[in-house]
């Protein structure tokens, strides 16, 4: 399976345009912005090392169909973390936006976590959602070379990258996805993919007493099979956020998001529940529908009981004022059962709509039925006299 030849895919590439933003410093940031533009709480994608923005095009259309606004940014070209997170604040001003809520994988959930840092009291990070994430650069042994990565030609650094890439025990789809992100990083450039391998081995960790976010509303998302990171990671990242949700995938390789994107999807409408309804929703307010309004006595009985007679019994038209033949809707308990004439007329007898006696042009008028039964009676009335 070609995830480019999806027909999600497509759809997001035909639908939602690729914007550009250049900020302070020349720093041009792109990115996909699917859902109502009027909430400013979204949800904000942030790659890995190898990914484009467009990697998360199954949550982008998702989420964007549930009125969430989600948003997808590809890295800039920068060489260190505190100005990446200048940056992306520059970046979410130039759209108007408040708060976020971040879904970071690998590299970006490492950036998201700095960015929540960076941020300080300010709050700017609403939550966080972290996607086989680390807290520390130091797993990846690359801290004394990552200085020189700038140099490095691009064939180098993208195998470098790609013996991260796990292909043994994978599903059709796990391989699917593999081959998708080997794409992305064939389209990455050597400066891009230079930046990205620097802020990814750089000398860093996240800082715990200076992330402004509250355990409870982080989720740390990772798979129980081969991926990766190492479950020390894994763990240090539990110790980091003690109260974090936990989202755990049985299998989903190092990018779930594309090959179980159902679950990786649901994992995130259960986070952004907590937020519904709120000043830091990311989705549109819920639209209620108004309660019926009690109808009055004196309008609501003649309106049910024509409704009644109207849709059942047309004969009794003539035993109802004209001025209660309306369209009321009839109410769903009167309409499920069944109403008999006998039911009718002692409705309408009740509510003063029928009078105790039938007209007598009305007595006089009897149907076949009726006809029968009296020849009979008087046919064996004179029997009985014989």
């Amino acid at each position: 399976m070609d995830f480019h030849n999806t027909p999600e895919y497509k759809s997001l590439r035909s639908s939602v345009p690729l914007r550009k933003v250049v900020v302070e410093g020349n720093v041009e940031w792109s990115y996909y912005d699917a859902g109502p533009k009027t909430i400013h709480n979204p949800l904000v994608f942030l790659p890995p090392v190898s990914g484009t923005a467009d990697i998360y095009f199954r949550q982008l259309l998702s989420l964007s169909a549930t009125g969430c606004r989600a948003i997808s940014v590809n890295h800039p070209v920068v060489w260190d973390v505190p100005s990446w997170c200048q940056s992306f604040h520059l970046f979410l001003n130039s759209l108007g936006i408040d708060r976020v809520h971040l879904f970071g994988a690998s590299l970006g959930g490492f950036l998201a976590q700095k960015f929540a840092e960076f941020s300080g009291n300010g709050r700017r990070v609403r939550s966080l959602i972290l996607c086989n994430a680390f807290n520390d650069t130091d797993v990846f042994d690359q801290t004394s070379a990552c200085s020189s990565f700038w140099a490095v030609p691009a064939v180098v650094l993208k195998k470098l990258v790609m013996g991260t890439f796990e292909t043994m025990n994978m599903d059709g789809s796990m391989v699917a996805a593999a081959d998708f992100m080997v794409q992305k990083l064939d389209a990455l450039s050597q400066q891009e993919l230079a930046s990205r391998l620097t802020l990814n081995c750089v000398s860093c960790y996240v800082e715990p007493q200076n992330v402004q976010v509250l355990s409870s509303d982080v989720t740390l998302m990772s798979v129980f099979d081969q991926h990766a990171l190492s479950n020390s990671v894994q763990n240090e990242m539990s110790k980091l956020y003690p109260e974090a949700k936990k989202a755990l995938l049985k299998t989903g390789g190092n990018f779930p998001y594309l090959s179980r994107s159902d679950e990786v999807n649901l994992y995130i409408q259960v986070h952004l529940q907590k937020y519904a309804d709120t000043v830091y929703s990311a989705t549109e307010p819920r639209q209620f529908l108004p309660p019926p309004s009690s109808p009055s006595t004196s309008s609501s009985k003649p309106s049910t009981s024509a409704a009644i007679l109207t849709d059942s019994d047309s004969d009794s038209d003539n035993d109802v004022e004209p001025s209660s033949k309306t369209n009321t809707p009839v109410p769903a308990s009167v309409l499920e059962r069944p109403v008999t004439s006998k039911q009718q007329s002692q409705v309408l007898l009740e509510q003063g709509l029928l009078e105790d006696s039938l007209p007598a042009e009305q007595e006089l008028q009897m149907s076949p039925m009726h006809e029968t039964a009296a020849a009979v009676t008087a046919a064996a009335a004179g029997a009985d006299d014989l």
